[in-house]
This record gives structure tokens, C-alpha cells and sequence, in this order.
């Protein structure tokens, strides 16, 4: 890392990094003040589609973490930029929630069921059956796959639950195709992120707690990498990767010193 150029701006996961199953992890808070005092740009990122950057604003100022809402990066948007990008003003049916749906509007999108461009699957508590024979047939009559991030279960407090990728896999054995994924470790997610924020990745960091997801996906894009123990990723498991981050630290509050 001695001959890597000065961190000027911050990415950093949320879940496991910043929170633990709702509750702020220790340094968290001052981490983000000392982010908003130095003036460097910053996002803080999750693949979780669910919630808009207002929504995940008001969760975590609720905890006692103040992120302004530009400083939100959702795999969400993160779809919706990619679309944007390949197809303005296209056309998707959408199973997801608010997250989903409101950034594909933001871009102009209609969102249906009658011939769309592309079939987009992200988070949502309440998966039902119609609706992913629905995205099958639609598919299988021509839609592209997009999903929003391959993670195959979410945290919750009574245990995992099926996630995104879980389902995608469902849809891919019913269809033969095979999605594309806009969230994390897909390196576009982090320069679309840094694009957001006039950011260049040989001057950025990304803090992460999985070696396969956040860590890889800082990697490729070119940004140094902090694993954090805090979250899924045991200190032994960094071996068993081909791969490694910059530095392991035991925590956020080890990189508040940093910025």
C-alpha cells in the first residue's frame, strides 16, 4: 500500500460495516462525522434494493448515523443507471419493492407486463409465485434478465432469508438464461458509484465485510480494499480466497484515523 496515492474519497458497505442486525456498529458514527468534516466525497453502498437513498436516510438517522441522501448508493440505482445507459427510456417488469420502482421511474422508464424490454428482479419480502411464472414466460418470449445483485440470502433478525440471486437461479433453471447483475461484485456498481461522486478509483477506497462481494468488487474496480471482521467474513476465510483486500482491520473504528 506505500506506493498507492492518498485516499481522497470513501466507499464503504452498510450491513456489516457500518450496522449490525439495526444496530450501529462502534465507530460507525465517527467514521461518518469525520467523512462529513473533511469535505471528501463518500457513499455508502448496499445491495440491497428494497429501500430508497430517502428510506435508508431516515433508517439509519433513526440509529444515529446521519448520511446525507447523496450519499446513498443502492444496487437499485445501480440498475437503474445501467439501463438507462443501454436502453433510455425503456421499458422493465419489475418484481421489487420502492427501491426498484422508483429509480427505473426516475429514469424514465414505464414499467409493464405487455412486451417489456427487460424483465428486473431485485429484493422483496413478499416473492410470489405468479408473479415469477409471469417473468419466466416474459423471458422466455424475449426479455432480458437484469438483477439487481446475485446475493442469495438476506439478514434478518429471525435468521437468512432467500434473496435475489436465490430467486434469479429459479428463473435461470426455468429459462435457460442466465441474468445480468448490476450490483456488487460486478465492478460496474463502483465506478457508476464513483462516477456519481466525482471520484477516480486509484485515489478511493472501499470498506467491506465479505471477501466475495465488496472486496472483490473494489478490487476490479481498481480502489484499495479494508475488510472489517464485524460482519460475515472470518479472519481464517480471507485465506481461502485467491484474492486479497489491502488490509484486514478488526473494525470501522480502526479507519476513522485514516480519513
Amino acid at each position: 500500500m506505500a506506493d498507492r496515492k492518498p485516499i481522497e474519497s470513501w466507499l464503504t458497505d452498510m450491513d456489516g460495516v457500518l450496522i449490525h442486525e439495526g444496530v450501529p456498529i462502534p465507530g460507525a458514527d465517527a467514521f461518518l462525522k469525520r467523512l462529513r468534516e473533511s469535505g471528501k466525497p463518500f457513499l455508502v453502498l448496499t445491495n440491497n434494493s428494497i429501500y430508497t437513498p430517502r428510506d435508508l436516510h431516515a433508517r439509519l438517522r433513526r440509529m444515529g448515523l446521519d448520511v446525507p441522501i447523496d450519499s446513498i448508493w443502492t444496487s437499485a440505482l445501480a440498475t437503474a443507471k445501467f439501463l438507462d445507459d443501454q436502453r433510455p427510456g425503456g421499458s422493465a417488469y419489475v418484481i421489487g419493492e420502492a427501491g426498484l420502482t422508483t429509480a427505473l421511474h426516475d429514469i424514465g422508464y414505464i414499467l409493464t407486463d405487455h412486451d417489456p424490454d427487460y424483465v428486473v428482479l431485485g429484493e422483496t419480502r413478499t416473492y410470489s409465485f405468479e408473479a415469477m411464472t409471469k417473468a419466466v414466460r416474459l423471458i422466455n418470449a424475449g426479455a432480458r434478465f437484469i438483477c439487481t445483485n446475485p446475493d442469495e440470502t438476506g439478514p434478518s433478525t429471525e435468521g437468512p432469508l432467500p434473496a435475489t440471486g436465490a430467486v434469479a437461479a429459479l428463473i435461470t433453471k426455468a429459462t435457460g438464461k442466465q441474468p445480468y447483475f448490476a450490483g456488487k461484485p460486478n465492478p460496474l456498481m463502483m465506478r457508476t458509484g464513483l462516477n456519481a461522486i466525482g471520484a477516480h478509483s486509484e485515489t478511493s477506497a472501499m470498506i467491506g465485510d465479505r471477501m466475495d462481494t465488496d472486496v472483490l468488487a473494489g478490487m476490479e474496480a481498481g480502489m484499495q480494499t479494508f475488510l472489517v471482521l464485524t460482519g460475515l467474513t472470518r479472519p481464517e476465510q480471507v485465506e481461502d480466497f485467491p484474492y486479497r483486500p489491502s488490509q484486514v482491520v478488526d473494525s470501522i473504528a480502526d479507519l476513522v484515523e485514516r480519513v
